[in-house]
């Protein structure tokens, strides 16, 4: 018997001319959007409050335009200096938590490269990593500094992203800088879930969801362009409890801390028991 064929994007709603319209505006919106705010986002650097508060319009506008919803539980910590720890499910991670985030992203260089969004990413003062044993110390000193600043960093501990469904175990070793005192205070590591739950108003079953995630081999440009045709999506953040990871012992014990929380809240926001 012949198997069924696996759905695809391109079948999801039935594309047609319109949706391929509609896709159009909304690309173009975006790179709108980029070129109008860039001179105003130039003038605000090196890192300020304003920029921070460029940063999150800029975002806004980006899931505004791009038809992405963001749904929040949970709350940011205030407390300085701050790491967030992530899953990692698409590039749609970056303006969603860069609309509700104030830092910058901790990134892996080959990124810095990619067309497009390499330079978006500069804009953004990522900090870019390598994992060179040779350049560890000057990175570090690097992160060590934004955290003086009082930026938060906002990190992926799982070195690649997943397909939505699931999250894979962190790595501790990206752990390493909260194991400084910055100006006399410890670290904190909040964790953050991120899940995709919703399109077209209705829950993004299993197999539907690693459409939206961005993974493996995947081209940008025609993943990109099949997530502009979908529907309104909704995409939850649950912020958990922030905690040092001198309480917790190790950066083991800090990865393995931060992995079952987010790992739990994202399970609770793909079977919708997420509290409302």
């Amino acid at each position: 018997m012949q198997r069924a064929a696996e759905p695809t994007p391109s079948k999801f709603g039935e594309h047609g001319r319109l949706e391929s319209l509609i896709a159009g505006l909304r690309l173009a919106g975006i790179v709108v959007w980029l070129i109008v705010l860039m001179p105003v986002y130039l003038l605000s650097m090196p890192w300020t409050p304003a920029q921070t508060a460029l940063n999150k319009l800029f975002w806004r506008g980006v899931l505004r335009l791009a038809n992405v919803r963001v749904k929040v539980q949970g709350r940011i910590s205030p407390l300085r200096p701050l790491l967030f720890v992530s899953n990692h499910v698409s590039y749609l991670d970056i303006p969603v938590l860069g609309s509700l985030l104030p830092g910058c992203f901790v990134a892996k260089a080959e990124i810095a490269g990619w067309p497009g969004l390499g330079r978006v990413a500069k804009l953004g003062r990522a900090v870019f990593v390598e994992r060179k044993r040779t350049e560890a110390a000057r990175q570090k000193e690097e992160l060590t500094v934004r955290l003086g600043r009082g930026e938060p960093l906002i990190l992926f501990p799982e070195g690649t992203s997943d397909d939505g469904n699931r999250v894979y175990p962190f790595k501790s070793t990206l752990f390493a800088i909260a194991e400084e005192e910055i100006d006399g205070q410890p670290v904190m590591v909040q964790p953050v879930a991120v899940a995709y739950t919703r399109c077209f108003g209705v829950p993004i079953g299993y197999l539907w969801r690693h459409f939206f995630a961005w993974y493996g081999d995947m081209d940008l440009a025609p993943h990109l362009w099949e997530v502009l045709h979908m529907g309104r999506l909704t995409v939850e953040v649950t912020f958990l409890e922030p905690r040092m990871l001198s309480a917790l012992g190790s950066r083991k014990a800090a990865a393995e801390y931060c992995h079952g929380a987010v790992r739990g809240a994202v399970a609770r926001s793909l079977s919708g028991r997420s509290p409302t």
